[in-house]
């Protein structure tokens, strides 16, 4: 089972990514509300995989996950988003991103893109 950092500005997203993880099985061992605090949670935990949500205060998810992946190249972040920030999906692929999930999402979705991204070499 994963260790999963969960990074979203919003309690409420980040309460259902932990559950849906935690009946999972996966342990979520860090949460963070902007990106500036995901950089530090995922320095001190350096978990399997990330959900990043995009748009946040203090520092973006683009922004947070080009820095990760600059110092952990192996990190395996998936980008949250809303529809009509496509764009913003593909900016934060170029920089590092491994996947996407569109919100809003399925529980089994959000799970089958996880299991995807941690077979990634």
């Amino acid at each position: 089972m994963a260790r999963v950092l969960i990074v979203d500005d919003s309690m409420i997203m980040r309460r259902n990514l932990k559950m849906i993880f935690v009946a999972a099985g996966h342990t979520v061992v860090a949460e963070a509300s902007n990106g500036k605090d995901a950089i530090a949670e995922y320095q001190q935990h350096q978990p399997d995989i990330v959900t990043m949500d995009i748009t946040m205060p203090v520092m973006d998810g683009i922004e947070s996950a080009r820095t990760i992946v600059e110092e952990f190249p192996e990190a395996r972040i998936v980008m949250i988003s809303a529809l009509d920030q496509r764009h913003m999906v593909f900016e934060a692929l170029e920089n590092g991103a491994k996947h996407y999930i569109l919100k809003p999402f399925q529980g089994e979705h959000v799970l089958e893109v996880v299991e995807q991204v941690l077979k990634m070499d």
